[in-house]
């Protein structure tokens, strides 16, 4: 099965053009080259790959992001690949981090899954990986972990084989720049796609410096996409909180200015504010936080999922607050924030589950 080999690069290194020849060595004929804007002096460089028999490059006017890169070599393969004897696309980084050897590993494991998609992984407990990306990547494996979903130990990774089956779905996501690899991840494990990693050399050239990734730009970005469905769902949760509040207030209100007695006032306040903000925060988590499709089977399971965790609740709080060193106050807080981001999971993951 070929496959073609993408490159996105920006401002690239004499070192690509041997990398394509190394590549070509191998047998992997086909290669396109993205040239993302990169400056004149560097022209150079895609001319002689160009000249290559195989080789293409696709060329952006102006820096436009690796997202948009790979996104519209995705586009190209489609257009000009599809319906002939291609698997698929590898996608590989510029700046020397991925061996030949290794992109032959994600050809071979793409060849044996045509229909996963195939992550090269790198280990960043190894000695060479500078402290800053080791630092970084690991809070991102935990991070989507936590608030995505599936289990994978190299998120940043841009040595991937990616099925011609899932690229017409990837190079229509969002994501222009790092971020954008994330998106592709987020996307696969939504949709339930087989993910598999296989594992790489951990390549870092002086120090990671020929990277264009600026840690603090980028990594705001894809925490953004990593953080965005539990930002929405924390705020739903909120203003829920606040629609309860409101009514509970105007309802005791009404009832007390009656006459009626406060302890059955505060029965009946808390009931009807309850059932009101249930049903708001049930309608903005199913519309708006997690866009899900599903019926009126979510309504059951998210009141079957409420009765639990308000029983939960009261256990865990009931057990923390037995070991005498934590007050009652501080154990319903520590309980509640860790059912908060349980209740999320298990809302996103399994009650409005949806294929994206």
């Amino acid at each position: 099965m070929n496959y073609l080999i993408v490159i996105p690069a920006l401002n690239p290194g004499d070192a690509l053009i041997k990398y394509v020849d190394d590549l070509q060595s191998h047998g992997y004929q086909h290669i396109l080259v993205v040239d993302d804007g990169s400056s004149d002096r560097h022209r150079y460089i895609f001319d002689e790959i160009s000249a290559k028999t195989g080789c293409e490059i696709l060329r952006h006017e102006v820096n436009m992001g690796k997202g948009r890169a790979l996104k519209d070599a995705m586009k190209h393969f489609l257009s000009e690949y599809a319906g002939r004897d291609f698997g698929g696309i590898i996608t590989a980084d510029s700046d020397g981090q991925h061996t030949v050897e290794d992109v032959g590993k994600v050809a071979r494991a793409l060849s044996e899954n045509p229909d996963s998609l195939i992550l090269g992984a790198r280990d960043f407990n190894a000695g060479n990986v500078p402290p800053k990306s080791r630092f970084g990547n690991k809070c991102t494996v935990v991070a989507l972990k936590l608030f995505i979903g599936g289990n994978i130990s190299d998120t940043q990774t841009g040595l991937r084989g990616i099925p011609s089956s899932m690229l017409e779905k990837f190079s229509e996501l969002s994501g222009e720049r790092f971020e954008y690899e994330t998106v592709m991840l987020i996307n696969a494990i939504h949709s339930g796609a087989d993910i598999k990693e296989v594992p790489i050399e951990t390549v870092y050239i002086n120090a990671n410096s020929e990277t264009h990734f600026n840690p603090l730009k980028d990594s705001v970005k894809i925490y953004i996409v990593i953080f965005g469905t539990f930002f929405r769902y924390t705020m739903s949760s909120l203003s829920s909180f606040l629609v309860d509040y409101g009514l509970f207030l105007g309802i005791y209100h009404m009832l007390t200015a009656s006459s009626a007695a406060t302890e059955r006032a505060v029965w009946i306040a808390t009931g009807a504010s309850r059932i009101c903000s249930s049903l708001f925060n049930y309608t903005l988590n199913k519309k708006v936080v997690f866009k899900s499709r599903r019926g009126p089977i979510t309504l059951v399971m998210y009141y079957i999922l409420c009765v639990i965790q308000a029983a939960s609740s009261a256990a865990l709080v009931n057990l923390v607050s037995s070991f005498g060193a934590v007050p009652v106050q501080a154990a319903k807080i520590l309980v509640d924030c860790i059912l908060f981001v349980i209740s999320y999971r298990l809302q996103k993951g399994i009650i409005f589950k949806t294929d994206q």
